[in-house]
């Protein structure tokens, strides 16, 4: 079994604070992550105006356009974060929610690429990513199967390398709606890796599972305390938990090995003790 890819998903929960940002990548690294990942929107193009200058009290304002703003980090920002990951040695990438967020990634020039479950109906920037030719990890949370199959369609007319990954996209979700074997539907129909992207309550159950049927990556969320503001929290692991995460998650491809039934040579002390051949 290859060594499962692990992601450490930041997402928005550094609510806009570089500080909070550094300590996510930190612990990420720490626990042996292998990626953070983060998200980039261009409000203008995500949201109306008839939205963004909805009510809506944060830390940052009252309406939707101060909250999302504040959430958003810009061009400074992610120069630092590029120099901070590179400097402590780990990957980076983000999932783009438009097409200038895409562009604006680009400059970075990290090494994946990623499609949210919510934009895999935007086909205009589905195409603009797999024209990238980047390794990219497809979440496909609230699709169906026609629906990825027109994606996988792109990526392949593209020759662009990518990774399905099982999602259900409810925050936080329940074990019981996890389906993980959806996994293994993916992979029979589309013939690729596929991996888990969750969102749980619990630490391990539902992604120990997911690698035990094979997932070749896991992506969970992060935070510093699941009792920050924002609502991706309650449905994140908190940095305390991470290492174990990892650790039990890593441990999992030693213990399935490689199917091959043979006497080890482990065994072979104890079967020359205890093995009694009888010949008729």
């Amino acid at each position: 079994m290859k060594k499962i890819f692990l992601i450490a998903e930041i997402g928005i929960n550094h609510n806009g604070d570089l500080d909070i940002a550094k300590k996510l990548i930190n612990i990420s690294k720490e626990a042996d992550f292998d990626a953070v990942k983060f998200q980039k929107r261009d409000i203008s193009s995500v949201y109306t105006k008839e939205f963004l200058d909805s009510p809506r009290e944060s830390p940052w304002g009252n309406t939707q356009r101060e909250q999302k703003e504040g959430l958003e980090f810009g061009d400074e920002e992610y120069k630092e974060i590029d120099d901070y990951c590179k400097k402590i040695g780990i990957e980076w990438f983000a999932s783009a929610w438009d097409l200038n967020s895409q562009k604006f990634l680009r400059k970075f020039n990290c090494k994946f690429n990623k499609v949210a479950s919510a934009m895999l109906g935007n086909i205009p920037l589905v195409k603009m990513i797999a024209e990238e030719r980047k390794k990219t990890f497809i979440s496909t949370g609230m699709s169906t199967l026609e629906e990825i199959e027109k994606v996988v369609k792109i990526f392949k007319d593209n020759d662009c390398p990518f990774e399905l990954m099982h999602c259900n996209s409810t925050y936080p979700m329940e074990d019981e709606d996890a389906n993980l074997n959806c996994i293994l539907t993916l992979r029979e129909k589309f013939k690729c890796d596929v991996g888990y992207s969750g969102h749980e309550k619990s630490l391990l159950k539902v992604s120990l599972a997911a690698v035990c049927l094979g997932a070749t990556c896991v992506e969970r969320h992060i935070t510093l305390d699941r009792t920050m503001y924002g609502s991706d929290q309650s449905a994140s692991i908190s940095a305390s938990s991470l290492k174990s995460l990892v650790e039990s998650l890593r441990a999992v491809g030693k213990i399935l090995g490689d199917g091959k039934k043979f006497v080890t040579k482990k065994e072979e002390k104890i079967r020359s003790k205890l093995r009694v051949n009888i010949e008729k």
